[in-house]
């Protein structure tokens, strides 16, 4: 994306430094990073930066319209709506592809949003150990909107605590020490002091929760929400019980509350509006099929970890929806081979994170993490024995 930053970079790069840099990333919990991490960050300008927030901001103002709840009402599966939601989400992670447009130029395009947390702790621990093994200039930086690691790091403690002790709040998951992104979990409570509690592992008494740690019980006042349902759904049915607990009306305050993984989701894709969001339609709403399908992509809108989406899609496979409200049929775009490698130049994801604190009234960028791939598509099970692949990061250009 800069070709001097990367020409440096890559000709400095050794193996020995990206094995240095792996056991340090490592050493805070050893052995609890299960994805691979990618042999390098990416370098964004200044330009490419403000495409990307342009399209972040004007979703932000469909979001933040008065009409936003009524718009997506229907977003949420009744079988899995919380009760007491409150006025916003306080995360929000919007995923961008580096992609070729037309003019074979490069631009960003969304790919999805999630009104849900994602690595927003483990990123702090990454970004000091990239700069302590590798040049990052100066004027680049992981952080947006000002911030600076500590003032980060105390954001995301504000919007998760809000106003409680961190013994008081928690944060939730479905067997959190077997997910792949527990070495979040960990950092989270390296940086919040919040513990890491199981949806099995709650007491219940009335309206009331309470987490059971070294034989002392505590009552949880406010919940990191982790657990994704439809991850819940495919749980054992002792667990599926367990969970039903949660849609029952609970004395807890959520942070986000679950409605909102719903809320801003692909559901949210037909509203917006802006050259660098595909074009999308849910899929009952399509008057004629278009006659380039293998332009366009079909998504479930409830789906887990990318499952059920269509790339390649036939008229076949549109006759074969049984719930087309459910689904949403979305202009494809081309992603561009853009970070060159010592083989194939790998292709690239950016995930920018927004917090929300209470009493503003909006949003603000602050991190993002980066996901590099050489696969038909971005993700673990798409890139296996490749390198130059993986979790990484973005540093923009800082003005």
């Amino acid at each position: 994306m800069v070709p001097s930053i990367r020409k440096h970079f890559n000709e400095s790069f050794t193996i020995e430094k990206y094995h240095a840099y792996l056991a340090e990333l490592n050493s805070k919990h050893p052995g609890v990073i299960e994805f691979r991490v990618a042999e390098t960050p990416v370098f964004i300008d200044s330009s490419f930066k403000n495409k990307v927030l342009s399209a972040c901001e004007s979703i932000v103002d469909v979001i933040t319209q008065f009409n936003f709840k009524t718009l997506s009402s229907h977003a949420i599966p009744e079988d899995v709506r919380v009760p007491n939601e409150n006025a916003h989400t306080h995360f929000i992670a919007f995923d961008f592809g580096i992609c070729l447009n037309e003019q074979g130029e490069m631009e960003p395009q969304l790919i999805e949003m999630q009104g849900f947390p994602t690595l927003f702790a483990y990123q702090i621990w990454q970004d000091e150990v990239t700069r302590k093994h590798f040049e990052i200039p100066a004027n680049y930086s992981t952080l947006l909107s000002g911030l600076t690691p500590a003032t980060y790091q105390q954001l995301l403690r504000d919007v998760i605590l809000g106003s409680h002790q961190p013994e008081n709040v928690i944060l939730l998951e479905i067997l959190p020490h077997q997910q792949k992104t527990k070495i979040d979990f960990y950092c989270t409570t390296d940086y919040v002091g919040i513990p890491i509690v199981c949806l099995t592992e709650f007491i219940q008494e009335g309206r009331k929760l309470f987490n059971l740690k070294d034989g002392k019980k505590t009552e949880v006042k406010r919940i990191y929400n982790r657990v994704i349902y439809d991850d819940l759904q495919q749980q054992s049915p002792e667990i599926q019980e367990k969970g039903k607990l949660l849609l029952t009306d609970l004395d807890v305050e959520w942070v986000p509350h679950p409605n909102w993984f719903y809320r801003i989701s692909k559901y949210t894709l037909p509203f917006i509006d802006h050259p660098y969001v595909p074009k999308t339609w849910f899929l009952n709403e399509v008057e004629e099929i278009p006659a380039d399908l293998e332009n366009y992509v079909l998504k479930p809108l409830f789906s887990f970890a990318g499952q059920g989406v269509v790339i390649d899609v036939t008229k076949t496979d549109i006759d074969n929806v049984k719930d087309p409200q459910n689904w949403i049929l979305q202009r494809k775009v081309k992603y561009a081979d853009v970070i060159p490698t010592p083989d194939v130049p790998a292709k690239v994801e950016i995930r920018i994170f927004y917090f929300w604190k209470e009493g503003e009234p909006r949003p603000i960028a602050t991190n993002n993490l980066a996901r590099l791939s050489k696969g038909k598509m971005i993700g673990v099970r798409y890139n296996k024995d490749k390198e130059w692949v993986g979790g990484s990061l973005c540093y923009f250009e800082e003005g």
